[in-house]
């Protein structure tokens, strides 16, 4: 008796990963060179699910959303996580991540997950500045910058990148194929090609220098991106993003948007990014004008993701320019802190006007926080310590930025972004 024959291995394919328009922003947003909307609604179609886009994705440094069970994640609205391909790699180490089934089901999410490439440790270990990217530009420039007081950790040159950990002192070597092979041992849905970030401190001859250094290692990523593809077939798709560098000049960034967006592997030369990374240090108030130039110059029918941003007025104004995902630590960290976010503006949760408001922290907001707990439960947990308070004030955070992207979204499809706009950040003005 003749066996059937076994069903063909379904190969993993750039095919296995989409992005669709489904609404433009007509009004109140920034327009291209042919006078088209940037700013856009969309779905990104991933194996583990879709992201209706605009999102904020939240970030899950270690794989895990600082005091947060994932399913707490997921029961706030978060679409995905985002964790750090770094961190990773040097605690538990990306190979027992693979070993586990990968980034998801290492951490028990079901969802998209992103992976960033260890890029940014270039700028944050390198130089020692703040988690951010968005920052003010210093009279001072420099090729060789450091925060004051901060040991460099991480020493840049043309093959890569020399890491001291901050664990425990040992030297870890970076190149683009090193990020290439830890990212697809992580598992995430999206990954980013390896990238130099740089600061606004540094000189205008070291932007050009980086952004021409960014430009060869994503080369280098598209091939090894490719190689791992192949390899790793019983693994789902994992789509590659390139990230435009250029800090606040308009040539770079343009110039390099059109490189990234056009750009295929040296060896794999029918291979393109899956998509595109914002990376760099910003001014804060020319954010949109910024990712204004790179919308315009890279292709509609792929989504873009800037790193680092979750401020709203950063938020409105990066989706009216065609951001379409973001992620940062900032809601949560700030959190932890006590600083929440709500409708009216920041609250200090240690504050004594807190300590007899018998009231939810923002009656506006139908997070599980504010939907069980009154401002001066919260106030006395921060008082006393108590573990809880930052599993509270991150549900509180992390919700009030996801629903606000997610009603941005709204808002775009609806024609009423702008008005939207208005009315949001009057308020947390306080006009």
């Amino acid at each position: 008796m003749n066996e059937s024959p076994a069903p063909a291995q379904h190969l993993p394919s750039p095919a296995d990963f989409g992005f669709e328009i489904v609404g433009r922003l007509e009004r109140g947003g920034a327009r291209g060179t042919g006078d088209k909307p940037l700013g856009r609604a969309g779905t990104i179609r991933t194996p583990h699910g879709d992201i209706q886009t605009p999102a904020f994705i939240p970030v899950g440094t270690k794989a895990t959303v600082k005091a947060l069970l994932p399913a707490t994640v997921h029961e706030l609205g978060g679409q995905a996580v985002l964790a750090n391909a770094y961190h990773l790699f040097l605690q538990p180490g990306s190979d027992l991540v693979d070993e586990a089934g990968g980034l998801g089901a290492f951490m028990n999410w079901d969802g998209p997950t992103f992976t960033d490439s260890g890029g940014f440790q270039v700028m944050s270990l390198g130089v020692g500045f703040k988690k951010v990217i968005s920052m003010d530009e210093n009279a001072h420039q420099s090729d060789e910058v450091i925060a004051e007081n901060k040991e460099r950790l991480a020493h840049v040159d043309e093959d890569g990148v020399t890491f001291k950990s901050f664990l425990n002192g040992d030297r870890h070597r970076f190149t683009p194929e090193v990020s290439m092979r830890i990212q697809h041992q992580l598992g995430a849905d999206i990954i980013f090609a390896f990238d130099e970030c740089t600061t606004l401190m540094n000189t205008r001859r070291y932007q050009e220098d980086s952004v021409d250094r960014t430009a060869r290692w994503a080369v280098r990523c598209l091939d090894e991106h490719a190689r791992q593809t192949t390899a790793r077939g019983h693994r789902p798709y994992q789509a590659l993003f390139g990230i435009v560098q250029g800090a606040q000049y308009e040539d770079l960034r343009r110039r390099a948007a059109r490189g990234i967006a056009e750009m295929t592997g040296a060896e794999a030369e029918d291979l393109r990014f899956d998509g595109f990374g914002i990376g760099g240090a910003l001014e804060k108030r020319e954010l949109g004008t910024i990712v204004g130039w790179v919308g315009d110059e890279l292709p509609e029918d792929k989504p873009r993701h800037l790193l680092g941003i979750s401020e709203p007025d950063d938020l409105f104004a990066a989706i009216a320019a065609g951001a379409d995902t973001f992620d940062c630590v900032a809601p949560s960290r700030q959190a932890r802190g006590g600083t929440l976010y709500s409708s009216t503006g920041r609250i200090n949760a240690k504050a004594a006007a807190q300590r007899r408001r018998f009231e939810p922290l923002d009656p506006e907001c139908d997070c599980y926080t504010c939907e069980n707990y009154t401002a001066a439960y919260l106030h006395h947990l921060f008082k006393a310590k108590e573990m809880l308070a930052s599993t509270l004030a991150t549900i509180h955070n992390e919700r009030f930025i996801v629903r606000l992207v997610d009603r941005i979204r709204q808002s775009i499809i609806d024609d009423a972004f702008a008005e939207f706009r208005e009315e949001t950040l009057g308020r947390l003005s306080g006009r």
